[in-house]
């Protein structure tokens, strides 16, 4: 694509993003069937949320099933509130729910019910902030507030607001680094710019503690777009041609540092097909947390198939039925969800002092042979204290 069609494409994609605005502040006020794809939802929790919300709500999943009592949630795209009333009460009185969104008219109609919804549930739990979700450090109500005092007249005033805007996300950022166990969205971020949707990523694993997760759900499209869909306003809104391809939104949250990446639910009848690519919407799980060195304490893993063979996310190839070495680190993320179920795990019969710990190099496929996790001087002779069945006795 040469420069003179890049340059077309921004401009037309600024004029997408107060297209995406002015659509989302009508379906505020009045629902718009053709934001909706039909997702069921957990009918014990919609009994605590006011109609008015419930009637504009526009998602394409449900990724509040998969938080847990006491997660701190951040919703991205929040909308009316739908989800994060749900989240209010799947996360219980111990929990957290923080919505964000940029427009007014949604935040308006999911603020204004926040005090019902407490009273019918028993606690209030849930906050909603002004934001871009591209950009979760910078709170937009402080901004506003500046402005209100000093409206912008002039470049001057302008560069003033840029610079005061870099102080706010440096020293009262809206969403800290490391500070939300669950990251959710429901049909939001096929909405973002394209030049966006990478920071969009790294915000996500920015604000999310080690062992952190997301639940997305979202629209996708199985062949790329091309550039004229992506220029049309009505199908960009429309969380059309805003889609990440489906191979390519997994691709970008590996190169984020994502791991465990899960196809909860892809949908096989498409959400829409325009010009014979198809667009549906897909769920999807993924954890954060494989920072950390690399420390050899022998241990082992043993993948139970059924696969021949598979590889994870860094690269190590793991055989069916074979001990395969492992770093500590690695061994403790295949014994959480989601890898857990699928290994069998050979702790060392002596653990190595942490003093005597050495670098392991993940780099490298090998087998652990069994005397490197028994001991060199393992040299046991024991019966499994069973007693065996007599010839002719029955063992049942």
């Amino acid at each position: 694509m040469g420069t003179g069609t890049d340059a077309k494409l921004q401009a037309a994609q600024v004029g997408v993003e107060a297209a995406v605005r002015a659509r989302y502040e009508r379906a505020a006020r009045e629902t718009e069937d053709l934001l909706c794809s039909p997702v069921e939802y957990e009918e014990e929790y919609l009994k605590a949320i006011p109609k008015e919300i419930l009637e504009r709500d526009y998602g394409c999943g449900d990724p509040s099933r998969f938080a847990r009592p006491g997660d701190t949630v951040l919703d991205l795209g929040s909308g009316g509130g739908k989800i994060c009333y749900i989240l209010s009460q799947k996360v219980g009185a111990t929990g957290r729910v923080i919505g964000v969104d940029s427009n007014d008219e949604m935040l308006g109609l999911a603020r204004r019910h926040r005090g019902n919804v407490a009273k019918k549930i028993g606690y209030s739990n849930v906050e909603f902030r002004k934001a871009r979700i591209q950009d979760l450090k910078l709170d937009y109500e402080l901004l506003d507030e500046h402005l209100s005092r000093h409206p912008v007249e002039n470049s001057h005033d302008l560069l003033k607001v840029e610079a005061l805007a870099d102080e706010l996300r440096t020293t009262s950022p809206l969403i800290p680094d490391n500070s939300v166990d669950l990251v959710v969205s429901n049909c939001v971020l096929n909405l973002v710019r394209d030049e966006d949707k990478h920071q969009l990523i790294q915000e996500m694993y920015r604000v999310l503690r080690k062992g952190g997760r997301i639940a997305i759900s979202d629209i996708v499209s199985d062949e790329d777009i091309p550039d004229h869909m992506k220029r049309d306003p009505e199908l960009w809104s429309g969380c059309v041609s805003g889609a990440f391809r489906e191979d390519l939104f997994l691709k970008t949250l590996e190169e984020a540092k994502f791991y465990g990446i899960t196809l909860e639910r892809w949908e096989s009848k498409p959400y829409r097909t325009v010009e014979g690519i198809e667009f549906r919407s897909v769920t999807l799980q993924a954890v954060k947390g494989k920072e950390g060195p690399c420390i050899e304490r022998n241990q082992a893993v043993i993948y139970k198939g059924p696969w021949k063979k598979v590889s994870d996310d860094d690269g190590h190839l793991l055989e069916r039925g074979r001990r395969m070495a492992v770093c500590e680190k690695t061994f403790g993320i295949y014994s959480k969800a989601p890898y857990r179920d699928d290994f069998i795990f050979l702790e060392p019969f002596e653990p190595t002092p942490e003093e005597e710990a050495k670098p392991f190099d993940c780099r490298r496929v090998a087998f652990r042979h069994p005397r490197e996790t028994k001991g060199q001087e393992y040299n046991v002779t024991e019966s499994s204290g069973e007693v065996c069945c007599a010839p002719g006795e029955s063992c049942g």
